[in-house]
């Protein structure tokens, strides 16, 4: 029974679905997902580019502002993804009339943390002269961040709105914001950086002001959404809260070690940035092109995980341990699948995919090397990915982080380090670093998931 709640009363146990039906719904409901997340990375890649033949200062002071907001980004981004599993638990116990209770809350929780945010981006200037930025450098990507910082609140609360629309199995109003997002971002841009259709000249400031007003589109759209659904008063979304206190309990109880999880990850892969810098700049640059590529592909299993979360979590509001055991393994086969797909491109057109990005005879040879162990890792970190996906729809949300760290921060920076630097391979000694992290998590998570699904499981 959901605590802090009035729900309908549990049903028994139902009929466990044949494990082809769930890899065909994690399949049905991670595409839509896959391709909004990758809207954002899109964006970011449209606004490097654009500024990019506008001048390079406005790449840079462009750069170092998405740098520090990025991580802001993230943290408020787990904080929030307890709405996912709740709602998704509770749309799994027909217990329909909850999930508007969980959207509600988690909307006042993306108000504050967005206001947060945004004062965090108008000192800018001051985060970043304290991250050892040269003065000009933190002085323009401040200004950045001014731009920035009135888009916060908006993209918190889209996070929302999107989180529970996923869980309620219905990404695909999303994917089309995210599509319409993106084409308006390219016209904004056009306009504020360039100066054209009679908008001012701005440059990187430009793009920020363009990424703030679509940020503000992209809310008031899937807002509507939520608001005009044809089942919205069934599902609560009108409904008075009369427990905010107690939901809003449970929403930080899983949003605190969600948030901690991705900072985890996030500063360890930030370690190996300031490794492979100490390396010289021609590792480093060889370092960036493979692990941007990583962060393409990675898209694919931040979407399988999502689909796999929600999946886990209706199994869960179901109460059919067999279901949840099926759900889980759907999402890992389906993303071992999909990741040995992408992998054989990485291992096969290293030297290809490296001309991408760079035509430096230094940097080709090394670029190439790590193309190629990227596409192995590319299979166990997007099992990893989804096993975490998996075991947050079961609210299991202390541990996983714990596995995570002996992972990224035990094995992966410190082996990483050793070949790197004592061993003496260089470049490719990180990157062997995050393959052995990366097989680490995929085989703890796996025996974690193994030991959690056969436990008696209630709705958190």
């Amino acid at each position: 029974m959901t605590k802090g709640v009035a729900v309908a009363p549990e049903r028994p146990v139902s009929a466990a679905m044949p494990f082809s039906r769930h890899l065909t719904r994690t399949a049905r409901l991670a595409g839509p997902v896959i391709l909004a997340r990758a809207g954002l990375l899109v964006m970011v890649a449209v606004d490097s580019a654009m500024l990019g033949h506008y001048g390079t200062l406005s790449l840079a002071y462009y750069a170092a502002a998405n740098a520090a907001q990025v991580v802001m980004i993230l943290i408020g981004v787990g904080l929030l993804q307890g709405t996912t599993i709740l709602v998704a638990q509770a749309h799994g116990a027909h217990d329909r009339a909850a999930c508007g209770t969980f959207w509600r809350v988690s909307m006042v929780h993306a108000v504050a943390l967005g206001v947060l945010m945004g004062l965090l981006c108008l000192l800018g200037r001051w985060i970043l002269e304290g991250t050892g930025q040269e003065p000009a450098v933190a002085l323009g990507g401040g200004r950045v961040l001014d731009m920035i910082a009135w888009g916060s609140p908006p993209l918190m609360m889209w996070v929302v709105c999107s989180h529970f629309l996923e869980g309620i199995s219905r990404p695909i109003p999303g994917m089309l914001v995210m599509f319409g997002a993106v084409l308006l971002n390219v016209l904004l841009n056009w306009m504020f950086i360039f100066g054209n259709f009679g908008a001012p000249e701005m440059g990187a400031e430009g793009a920020a002001i363009a990424t703030s007003l679509v940020r503000w589109v992209m809310f008031a759209a899937l807002l509507l959404v939520v608001l005009r659904l044809p089942d919205g008063q069934a599902l609560g979304v009108s409904r008075r809260v009369t427990d905010f206190w107690a939901v809003s309990r449970r929403l930080r109880r899983l949003g605190y070690p969600l948030a901690a999880a991705r900072g985890l990850e996030t500063t360890a892969f930030a370690a190996l940035v300031m490794l492979a810098g100490n390396l010289g700049t021609v590792p480093l640059a060889a370092y960036q092109i493979g692990y941007n590529l990583i962060g393409l592909v990675f898209m694919v299993a931040i979407g399988t995980a999502a689909a796999s979360m929600i999946r886990v979590g209706n199994a869960v509001g179901r109460r059919n341990p067999t279901d949840i055991a099926r759900a889980g393994w759907a999402g890992v086969l389906l993303i071992a699948c999909l990741m040995a797909c992408f992998a054989g491109p990485f291992l096969g057109l290293g030297l290809p995919l490296a001309r991408l990005y760079t035509d430096d005879p230094a940097v080709l040879p090394l670029a190439a090397s790590l193309i190629g162990i990227c596409g192995i890792i590319l299979v166990f970190d997007g099992m990893q990915a989804v096993l975490m996906g998996a075991l947050r729809g079961i609210a299991d949300v202390w541990v996983p982080p714990g596995l995570q760290l002996i992972s990224w921060w035990c094995i992966t920076v410190p082996l990483g380090y050793v070949l790197a630097f004592l061993v003496g391979i260089g470049v490719d000694g990180l990157m062997w670093g995050i393959l052995a992290g990366a097989l680490s998590a995929s085989t703890l998570l796996s025996g974690r998931f193994l030991a959690v699904a056969r436990r008696p499981i209630a709705r958190y």
